[in-house]
C-alpha cells in the first residue's frame, strides 16, 4: 500500500474505503502474527519497520521505511518503529455456544478496547456494536484492546431495533433490577449495555422486554464506568 493511503487509515472513512486498519507497536504486531496463524485473511497484512526493527521475524511482507515516513504512519507521539497494515476483520457465523454483548452507542475508545480484552480473555463472546458507536478500528481502540480485537468476533452497525427479532431473551442493567448474582442472569441470549452518558432508550428496552439486573453497590456514587460494568457482568456469566 502506498504511503499516502496508509496515512489515510487514521480516518474511519478511508479505513472503510480501503478495507484496512493500522496495528502499531511490537506487542500488537506480535498479537497480529498469532492471529494470522489461524485466520487466513490476516496473512495478507503488510509490515512497515524502521532500521531498529529490520531483523524483526515476520510472516508478513516487510518494508523498511525512514523515521520520517514512520512518523507519518504512526498515531502516537513517539513512534515505536513498527506498524502493520491489516485487512478489516470479518465476523464469523455465530456459534451456538457464544454469548452476545450488544453495545449501544459506546463512545469512549478506552472503554471499547477494555471490553474487548475482557471478552477475549474469557472467550466464546460476540460483540455487537450499534450505529453511532466508536469505530473498533480506531487506533486508540486497537491499542487499548492489546490485541483482543483479533480474537473477538464483532458485528458493526447493528440496529438496536433488530435485537428483539434476533434474540429470544435479552438482559440489561438497571438500578431497580434483580441482583447480578441471581441464577437467572446466566440464561439470556443477549446482554445489552448503553451509552456512557445516556444508557439505552427506556422505550426500546420495554419493547424488547429486556430483563433488568443490577450491580449492587454502597450508593456513594451514581454509576459505574461502562467497561467496569460490562466486565463484572461477563465475569458473573463465566463464574
Amino acid at each position: 500500500m502506498k504511503l499516502d493511503d496508509i496515512k489515510k487509515l487514521h480516518q474511519k472513512k478511508y479505513r472503510t474505503e480501503l478495507g484496512h486498519f493500522l496495528v502499531e507497536g511490537e506487542h500488537l504486531v506480535l498479537e497480529l502474527e498469532k492471529a494470522a496463524a489461524i485466520n487466513p485473511a490476516l496473512k495478507n497484512s503488510e509490515l512497515y519497520v524502521t532500521e531498529s526493527f529490520k531483523d524483526f521475524p515476520s510472516r508478513f511482507n516487510k518494508h523498511l521505511v525512514s523515521e520520517k515516513h514512520m512518523a507519518q504512519m504512526s498515531d502516537t507521539k513517539t513512534p515505536q518503529g513498527i506498524v502493520a497494515v491489516a485487512p478489516l476483520l470479518t465476523a464469523s457465523a455465530q456459534a451456538s455456544v457464544e454469548k452476545v454483548v450488544y453495545l449501544y452507542e459506546v463512545q469512549d475508545p478506552g472503554n471499547l478496547g477494555t471490553i474487548l480484552r475482557t471478552l477475549a480473555w474469557f472467550g466464546n463472546f460476540r460483540c455487537l456494536l450499534s450505529p453511532g458507536s466508536v469505530d473498533p478500528y480506531n487506533p486508540k481502540v486497537v491499542r487499548s484492546s492489546m490485541g483482543a480485537i483479533f480474537h473477538v468476533s464483532m458485528e458493526l452497525d447493528v440496529p438496536l431495533e433488530s435485537i428483539n427479532n434476533r434474540f429470544k431473551s435479552i438482559a440489561t442493567l438497571d438500578m431497580d433490577g434483580k441482583a447480578l448474582s441471581d441464577t437467572s442472569f446466566k440464561n439470556f441470549d443477549c446482554y445489552v449495555f448503553g451509552n456512557e452518558a445516556r444508557g439505552v432508550p427506556r422505550e426500546a428496552l420495554q419493547q424488547m422486554n429486556a430483563q433488568p439486573f443490577t450491580i449492587s453497590g454502597c450508593g456513594a456514587i451514581e454509576s459505574l464506568n461502562l467497561a467496569s460494568a460490562v466486565n463484572m457482568c461477563v465475569y458473573e456469566l463465566m463464574r
